[in-house]
């Protein structure tokens, strides 16, 4: 084996070997790396809080000046909604049919108090941490979320006008509150606790059990009929989803539909630029495979040599598979390294724009480099030998 490698190594290209090389290395890490990245990023776009997070409108009927017809929907409506090509669910805003009134403070001393009202969607809409996102009868205290438009509101304009300490959203959860509801005769207090902040809904929102309950017992015999929805769509570039609301006289947020166009034309963009990277990889192993079948083809005449003294196909074979393999193992360690390197410049940005985005783990892209070198080095040993025969039968 070692006489035989001496032998064909002095007809081995270096140049064609370092081209071999450097585009196994560019396909590996181009795929390394799309993979990593689109795992990396895809928290800030997909996620609850994410730049293109699931597309959310709110439908509501237009009032007029003179204050007739009804803002409320009917069952009917909203199923005609959801019947909508362009709607993947909609959920109802529940709103209290009670006085609500709070109160706020530090150590028990209450520092002001408002009144205020409760709605309530569907859990799955709800776009934070919803491990403390439950209520039963019988507890004494109510999960709240709050816009952070409100906290934005109160840091920004009022305390600074009045000279008050600004308050961030880990100071709130410490926050003594006191939910006091009147109704239908009757009179109850609870302990209000702040679990989170919602970019997606301008309301203070409760848990939905919460809210069923409350007003059942405060309010049983008030209308408790949506004069809001909350529906996702499936595409918000849909122009049908204008014509729909105009034919209809419902009100949608012109902001939030022009966000979704955006987005979605974004989601266009991020998948063709995913596209044109497989393209490149799959053009950067097609190099790869041409080098070796040039390598082999080039030391043809002393493989027939070789095999006509009496070596077998396979050990004349086995120098080329053993340095193809040594060279994707090569390949697979340098891909791993840059793409650790690489990845440590665009992970501080990303966690400068989102502080709690969650850090990915680089097992699944080292798992992908580890599949790719297999099947690339089997690839390259059955092309090795194919061409290998093809001589000795020449």
């Amino acid at each position: 084996m070692l006489l035989l490698w001496k032998l064909l190594r002095h007809h081995i290209s270096a140049a064609q070997l370092l081209a071999f090389f450097c585009a196994n290395l560019v396909g590996m890490l181009i795929v390394l790396l799309a993979l990593q990245f689109y795992r990396d990023v895809k928290p800030m776009f997909t996620g609850d809080d994410g730049l293109i997070s699931n597309d959310y409108l709110i439908f509501s009927k237009c009032i007029s000046t003179v204050g007739l017809g009804t803002t409320t929907f009917s069952s009917g409506e909203i199923a005609d909604i959801e019947s909508q090509p362009f709607t993947k669910r909609v959920g109802a805003f529940t709103a209290s049919q009670y006085k609500v009134a709070c109160s706020a403070g530090i150590g028990g001393v209450a520092n002001f108090g408002t009144e205020m009202y409760f709605e309530s969607v569907p859990d799955h809409f709800i776009d934070t941490d919803r491990s403390q996102w439950h209520f039963a009868e019988g507890d004494s205290v109510v999960p709240i979320v709050l816009p952070r438009s409100y906290l934005a509101i109160y840091n920004f304009g009022f305390a600074q006008s009045r000279s008050l300490p600004k308050i961030s959203e880990g100071i709130i959860s410490m926050i003594d509150m006191t939910v006091v509801m009147r109704g239908a005769g009757q009179y109850g207090r609870m302990r209000g606790k702040v679990v989170g902040f919602t970019n997606r809904l301008q309301t203070i929102l409760v848990p939905q059990s919460f809210l069923d309950w409350s007003n059942a017992l405060y309010a049983p015999n008030a209308d408790a009929s949506p004069t809001r929805l909350i529906v996702e769509v499936r595409n918000p570039a849909d122009d049908a989803i204008a014509r729909y609301a105009k034919q209809h006289g419902y009100d949608i947020d012109e902001d939030k539909l022009r966000a979704g166009k955006t987005t979605y034309m974004l989601r266009i963009v991020s998948g063709v630029i995913m596209c044109v990277g497989l393209l490149i990889s799959l053009l950067s192993f097609l190099i790869l495979m041409l080098s070796i079948y040039l390598l082999v083809q080039k030391n043809a005449t002393k493989l027939q040599n070789l095999l006509l003294i009496g070596y077998s196909p396979a050990r004349v074979s086995l120098p080329y598979q053993l340095l193809t393999i040594g060279v994707n193992l090569l390949v697979l360690v340098l891909a791993v390294l840059l793409l650790m390197w690489l990845r440590s410049f665009y992970m501080d940005m990303l966690w400068a724009m989102f502080p709690t985005m969650k850090d990915t783990s680089l097992v699944p892209a080292i798992v992908l480099g580890c599949l790719l070198t297999i099947l690339v080095s089997l690839l390259n040993a059955i092309a090795i030998r194919r061409k290998v025969m093809a001589i000795w039968r020449g």
